[in-house]
C-alpha cells in the first residue's frame, strides 16, 4: 500500500484508487489539491554538484546533489523528476556550481543562459563542432528557457564537458562546467525553465586546479545574497 506521504511528495491524484489517497476530491486523475491546504504550489529545484561548492549553507531549500559530470547530472535529474510521474512540481529549476572563465574574473557570479556541450565533436562525419549527431532538437546551443528571474543579466555561454578545463584546447564558451548543459538539456524535455549561476573559482588555464581548490566554497554566500534573497522577494 501506497503510503500518504509517499502520495503527497509526488504531487497529484493518480486516480487510481488509492487508500491512502490525499487530494480532495478523491480519485480525481491529475489533482493537485491537497486535502485542508488547497492547490500544490510548484517551487524551485537548486541543484548543484557537490556538497563542498555549498558549505551546509543551503539545508533550507530543496536541493539535489548530482555528482561531477553529464551522465551523473542527467541520471539525477531524470530521476527526481521520474519519480513524480506526469506532474512535476517545479515551475523553476537552479542550477549552482563553481566555473572556469577566460571572460570573467576569479570572484565573480555569473548566469548562464545558453549552453553547448563542448567535448561534442564529430566534425568527421560531416556534423557541426558540439552538434551531438542525428538528433536535430534541441539546437546545438540551448538556450533560456523561459526562465524570467534573473537578477544579475550578463547571459554567458556555458560550455559542458567531462574534462577539467587546465589549458585553451577545451575552452568553448564564456564559463566551462561539467553539468549544466546536461541539467539544461533535461529541463528543455521536461519544459521546466532552467538557469545556471556559476562562481568562478579560476581561469581554465594551468593554475586550474589550484585554485579551484582554494576557492571552490567561496561562492555560496554571494549566490544567497544575490540569487536567492532576491528569489524570495520575488515569490
Amino acid at each position: 500500500m501506497l503510503s500518504k506521504e509517499f502520495l503527497t511528495e509526488r504531487g497529484y491524484c493518480c486516480g487510481h484508487g488509492c487508500l491512502m489517497c490525499p487530494y480532495e476530491p478523491k480519485h480525481t486523475k491529475g489533482n493537485t489539491n491537497l486535502m485542508g491546504y488547497g492547490n500544490i504550489k510548484k517551487k524551485t529545484l537548486i541543484i548543484c554538484a557537490l556538497e563542498i561548492e555549498t558549505q551546509g549553507q543551503l539545508e533550507d531549500y530543496d536541493v539535489l546533489y548530482t555528482g561531477v559530470g553529464k551522465v551523473n547530472a542527467t541520471y539525477k535529474l531524470t530521476q527526481k523528476f521520474g519519480k513524480y510521474g506526469s506532474f512535476v512540481p517545479y515551475d523553476l529549476v537552479i542550477n549552482y556550481g563553481t566555473a572556469g572563465s577566460r571572460k570573467y574574473n576569479k570572484g565573480e557570479l555569473i548566469d548562464c543562459t545558453r549552453f553547448v556541450q563542448r567535448d561534442m565533436d564529430v566534425t568527421g562525419l560531416g556534423f557541426e563542432k558540439n552538434q551531438t549527431p542525428f538528433e536535430w532538437e534541441p539546437e546545438i546551443v540551448i538556450r533560456e528557457q523561459n526562465a524570467k528571474f534573473n537578477p544579475i543579466g550578463k547571459n554567458a555561454i556555458c560550455g559542458t564537458g567531462d574534462s577539467f578545463v587546465e589549458d585553451s584546447s577545451n575552452h568553448h564558451g564564456e564559463v566551462v562546467d561539467m553539468e549544466a548543459y546536461a541539467l539544461a538539456k533535461v529541463c528543455h524535455y521536461y519544459n521546466i525553465p532552467f538557469i545556471s549561476f556559476k562562481y568562478i573559482t579560476d581561469g581554465a588555464d594551468g593554475n586550474a586546479l589550484v585554485d579551484w581548490e582554494e576557492n571552490v566554497g567561496k561562492g555560496i554566500v554571494k549566490f544567497k545574497k544575490k540569487v536567492l534573497d532576491k528569489l524570495e522577494n520575488n515569490s
